[in-house]
């Protein structure tokens, strides 16, 4: 596939490729995943016979550029940039936006700004409506102080620690992996602030009026399966279903077939 670029906002080069054929889906990566590695790649081959598939990388990460200060509104910026660049390519100027975990709240600001966005699917957004603001901003200062310091394994440790992630895979992750990761640790305190609780308030929940789908595994996913409960009830047209999964996570067959069922009718009725 083929690398195109967009130019957000602040300037910042963001990279971008699409796939397949019909109506526009945009994907957005949680956490330590680009297009080189995470799962959008494989969930857009899936998902190509039905729609243009779009996958990003996020900013500081992969081949898209990072500008400071990072801020919520600027990878908002890129999202909504890519999003134009998506619906010049494939038709209807509106599309499906599918996330996953931290991209769920880039979502749902760009739609509640009027991005040109049909419906959204999200899986696991780590979105807690009663959280702890002042327990998130110790956990983020925390992460950016091994930031600062270099210390990118550790950042990527407790990164993984404080999100749940079970003590056996983090223990399991090959060398490979860990590599990749320590090389965009920096990125893991954006995820942060975008799980910090009060980052998605009710103002912008209430202006999120497009269909939205909110998914979780059904199994060993923490408090998450109930944070999706509970964001879905609190959207004007939001709705939870739990799919068949592992922590955090679900097949990719699973995930597309469930993406799929949801989007293409909406992408129908505005074509």
């Amino acid at each position: 596939m083929r690398t195109e670029f967009v130019e957000s906002a602040d300037g910042t080069r963001i990279a971008f490729e699409r796939v397949g054929e019909g109506p526009a889906l945009v994907l957005v990566d949680g956490a330590a995943m680009h297009r080189a590695f995470g799962t959008s790649r494989g969930l857009a081959q899936l998902l190509s016979a039905s729609f243009t598939v779009v996958s990003y990388d996020r900013r500081g990460r992969g081949e898209s550029a990072d500008t400071s200060p990072w801020a919520l509104e600027r990878e908002v910026e890129d999202l909504t940039a890519v999003l134009a660049a998506a619906t010049d390519e494939a038709g209807p100027r509106q599309a499906v936006v599918h996330t996953l975990s931290s991209g769920a709240v880039l979502a749902l600001h760009a739609v509640a700004a009027g991005a040109p966005v049909r419906a959204v699917s999200m899986f696991e957004p780590p979105i807690d409506l009663t959280g702890d603001h002042a327990a998130d901003t110790a956990k983020i200062e925390g992460l950016a102080n091994l930031v600062r310091a270099g210390r990118r394994r550790e950042t990527v440790e407790a990164f993984q620690q404080g999100i749940g992630m079970p003590a056996e895979m983090i223990a399991q992750q090959p060398p490979v992996v860990l590599e990749a990761l320590d090389e965009i640790a920096p990125t893991l305190v954006y995820d942060m602030c975008l799980a910090r609780a009060g980052s998605v308030p009710h103002e912008v929940l209430a202006a999120v009026s497009v269909p939205v789908q909110v998914l979780s595994s059904d199994t060993g996913s923490g408090p998450l399966g109930g944070w999706a409960a509970a964001l879905a009830a609190a959207l004007p047209a939001g709705v939870h279903r739990t799919l068949p999964g592992t922590w955090h996570g679900v097949p990719d067959d699973v995930l597309a077939d469930a993406i799929r069922s949801f989007a293409a009718p909406l992408l129908a009725e505005a074509s």
